[in-house]
């Protein structure tokens, strides 16, 4: 702008040896141009060649108040929400439409990191830490700007995707505290091809009950899988030597539940081979727990609840779309035939009074008349306990019966 003012500005003042042509090649315009700017010098003077947005805002500029609000609201509300979760919580409850770029650019200039921010920031970050403590007033500000650097570890490194929806479901389940002062145990399925999280239950620890409540959404919703990719535990793989029959073996119960319906069982101890359950549980406990304040969700039923509307959310925004993925899934068995197989069995012994101890408790075994079988002591019988807690016994395996309770 100097340039033009000054060229422009001697042609002006010494009208009788200016020389417009030479003035049109130093500044790299047309005569007429040149014309232009002269007849606006003489009738504006220097503020011609201001821009006419010089000291205007631009239209899309992000007003002080919505961006204190955005930083306040991420300090108060969302604070362990990543910044593109953030976004979208910003549009959903607040009404705030902003870009992620934008959110991300106003909390960072705060020195707010995002819980999933990277190694690489993490670093830049520091080092305009060790900047700003050369010019700090005070403790309490350098204390302020520590205290909102947020450490991540790096994400695991990833392998090539199944070919086809249902060849392999990843499993896992991870303890972690959803809501405050309360730890419980994800069980997760994740499919390899699609990311479609085919299953989800939390329970207190991680259970058989965690494990078949993931199974049963994928036989009900999905049918049956190809294979389970697990981790390289007892709990999965094998019966331990000298282990009781009853709860503490009932993880290996699944195992069988999956022989029974052709599934194939792999496992393994290599966090990178299970790269995308890894992956799916960060996601998830970045996100679920911002959820779960926002829903008032305070115990584990209302969390499973929640669960089940939530992972259709999940899977529209994250999952590939599955009209482009070929099915290897086999056909959803009958809820009844679910419910059997998805069982745990303990072999029991017949007493005395032709009946059977389980749980602290004796049963009966009833025909489909409603009479009651006698069987002689000392009979050998697999106590049956479905899914839907119900129970049966079988005997010689081959003879199904109902359990009664005794009212003792």
């Amino acid at each position: 702008m100097q340039k033009k003012y000054e060229v422009i500005k001697g042609l002006a003042d010494h009208p009788d040896t200016a020389n417009k042509n030479r003035a049109a090649m130093v500044l790299g315009c047309t005569r007429r141009h040149i014309n232009r700017m002269l007849q606006g010098y003489i009738k504006s003077g220097k503020k011609f060649f201001l821009h006419g947005n010089k000291g205007k805002k631009p239209a899309t500029t992000i007003s002080h108040d919505i961006r204190r609000q955005v930083i306040d609201l991420y300090r108060t509300k969302y604070y362990d929400a990543n910044f593109e979760h953030y976004t979208e919580l910003l549009k959903k409850n607040e009404g705030i439409c902003i870009s992620h770029s934008s959110v991300m650019n106003i909390l960072e200039s705060e020195y707010i990191l995002s819980p999933k921010a990277t190694k690489a920031k993490r670093r830049r970050i520091k080092q305009k830490l060790k900047a700003k403590k050369e010019t700090a007033k005070t403790k309490k500000e350098l204390a302020s700007i520590q205290a909102n650097l947020v450490a991540i570890d790096d994400a695991h490194s990833r392998r090539p995707r199944c070919a086809y929806f249902g060849e392999l479901q990843q499993m896992d389940a991870t303890p972690y505290e959803w809501v405050p002062g309360q730890i419980w145990h994800l069980h997760l399925a994740i499919d390899d091809a699609s990311g479609v999280v085919t299953g989800a239950w939390f329970d207190t620890q991680e259970t058989l009950n965690g494990y078949y409540h993931v199974f049963n959404q994928i036989l009900t919703d999905y049918g049956i899988p190809y294979k389970f990719l697990t981790d390289r535990r007892t709990v999965f793989t094998y019966k331990k030597k000298g282990a009781s029959s009853d709860d503490k073996d009932t993880y290996t119960q699944f195992a069988y539940a999956c022989k029974q319906l052709g599934v194939e069982l792999e496992s393994s101890s290599v966090p990178q081979a299970k790269g995308r359950i890894e992956r799916l549980n960060q996601t998830l406990q970045s996100r679920l727990p911002v959820e779960f304040r926002i829903a008032g969700v305070t115990d584990i039923n209302k969390a499973n609840e929640f669960l089940h509307s939530y992972i259709k959310e999940f899977n529209e925004k994250f999952a590939l779309p599955l009209y482009g993925i070929k099915s290897v899934f086999e056909t959803q068995p009958s809820k009844e035939k679910i419910n059997l197989t998805l069982a745990v069995l303990t072999e029991r012994t017949v007493d005395a009074g032709h009946a059977i101890q389980f749980e602290k408790k004796f049963y009966k075994m009833i025909d489909h008349k409603g009479v009651q079988i006698h069987y002689r002591k000392g009979t050998k019988v697999i106590l049956i306990k479905a899914f839907d807690r119900s129970l049966f016994a079988c005997v010689n395996d081959k003879d199904i019966h109902v359990l009664e309770e005794i009212n003792t």
